[in-house]
């Protein structure tokens, strides 16, 4: 791997074998030509020092190793002693001293995530069958074989898949990919721009993480059975006042119902609230259908207000996993756009040119009023900067469906997606567009849209 040093105002390029702090620091004197005699320490670029512990990590990082002697003198101030280069020098240093501040709170922020990301997949391995046989290869050999990697591989695949359904969501695959460059250092790609796209690629979509879970995706896919069984016969009908069959085990009944509903009205564990509003599904689906109750249900369950995956979780419930993963499934395999919209993401840019090329409504006498594709937009997401209230956009907000309220600094820089509808807002799980309007699908899929109307 490859490394940039700064001794002094001279900086240089190292390059060593494996990442290892003495093995850096005999390289460092070579190139820079430093006398044994001197004894060397290492900082970042914001002077906080490395010791051996954290240097395999912080040299996955694009920083800048400084390197300090015993006797703190500069090997250009021995050759020339000029006030001109003294100047300069401390200039530089001036200049590093202002931005150390920002610089410090980004690495910060990035060995966090990689410490985090780093417990997580080293957890996952601890728990899972064969995954202590690859840490203990990688302990013992500082590397792993290909069958090993295939292992460990698998068994985070799997991992995700029993977490986030066939369809894991973008981020958790690039934090398992990050984890496992940081966990197992000799596996990272030190010609790669983030070390770990050979696991996970976002852009192409490749890497080892993503092949495994197309696989996985192939072998579960949902196969209907042939014409001729008499259970392929399709039952057509439905609409919201279908009433579906749903075989859902241990559902609470009468008094225990209304128990577990005053247990999540008191309580912030976010497990125990799912756990509940499982087991009152049946109870609410119940109060949905009943004219004279739905509009009582968020008073009901108000969870469904502050809780983030709960209207996922009823989608679930009603149509089935398979049915809940279709449409993300399918929206990976479509190319991005960013050229008609370029305000927003690649993702949202790709979902609001549908729009565009939508057939139009055939005209009627009794047809209400056309609006072109530009005015459908703000139907379909709309920008709040995150410094505005939400309040104030409620009050004046007099849109009849549901839509996306995308709220942060930027177009590009959305921190949370809302539902907005009949002025309430449902928070979304998920920070990224197409999983935003997943939900957004899901929440206006009747007969889950009773909940607000």
């Amino acid at each position: 791997m490859i490394i940039k040093v700064k001794y002094f105002n001279l900086k240089k390029y190292v390059k060593i074998s494996e990442p290892c702090l003495e093995m850096f620091i005999t390289e460092v004197r070579v190139k820079f030509s430093i006398p044994e005699d001197k004894t060397l320490t290492v900082t970042d670029d914001g002077g906080t020092e490395v010791d051996a512990d954290v240097f395999p990590e912080l040299v996955t990082k694009d920083v800048c190793l400084v390197i300090h002697d015993s006797e703190g003198e500069s090997p250009a101030s021995e050759s020339s002693g000029s006030l001109t280069d003294t100047l300069s020098l401390l200039s530089s240093q001036g200049s590093e001293v202002e931005l150390s501040q920002n610089k410090r709170a980004c690495l910060g922020a990035e060995m966090l995530q990689c410490v985090t990301a780093k417990d997580l997949v080293k957890n996952v391995l601890l728990e899972k069958p064969g995954g202590a046989t690859v840490l203990k290869e990688y302990e013992d050999t500082g590397k792993i074989c290909d069958s090993s990697r295939r292992q460990m591989v698998n068994i985070l695949a799997a991992h995700m898949t029993e977490k986030e359904g066939r369809i894991p969501q973008r981020l958790t695959k690039e934090k398992y990919a990050l984890g496992i460059v940081t966990l197992f250092p000799s596996l990272q790609d030190p010609m790669s721009k983030k070390g770990y796209e050979h696991f996970y690629d976002a852009q192409s979509g490749s890497g080892f993480l993503a092949w495994r879970l197309k696989t996985i995706q192939r072998k579960t896919k949902f196969h209907p059975e042939s014409s001729s069984s008499p259970k392929a016969a399709v039952v057509m009908g439905g609409g919201p006042t279908l009433v579906r069959d749903n075989s859902q085990e241990d559902q609470l009944q009468d008094e225990q119902c209304k128990e577990a509903i005053s247990l999540m009205t008191h309580t912030n564990e976010r497990d125990t609230i799912f756990q509940k509003m499982q087991e009152t599904f049946h109870f609410r689906q119940g109060l949905i259908h009943n004219p004279e109750t739905s509009a009582s249900v968020l008073s009901m369950f108000p969870r469904l207000l502050d809780t983030k995956g709960l209207v996922l979780q009823d989608f679930s419930l009603l149509f089935g996993a398979e049915t809940a993963a279709r449409l993300l499934e399918r929206g990976e395999q479509v190319e991005s756009s960013a050229d008609y919209h370029p305000g927003w993401d690649s993702d949202m840019s790709t979902l609001l040119l549908l729009l565009h090329i939508l057939s139009p409504q055939p005209a009627g006498r009794k047809r209400g009023h056309k609006i072109s594709a530009r005015d459908a937009i703000d139907h379909l997401v709309v920008f709040h900067k995150s410094c505005q209230s939400l309040d104030e956009h409620l009050d004046s907000d007099e849109r009849q469906q549901p839509y996306l309220l995308a709220s942060g600094t930027t177009k590009r820089a959305i921190s949370a997606f809302y539902i907005a509808m009949d002025k309430k807002l449902i928070p979304c799980q998920g920070n990224a567009s197409l999983a935003a309007f997943d939900e957004l699908f899901k929440m206006d899929v009747p007969p889950l849209s009773k909940l607000l109307t």
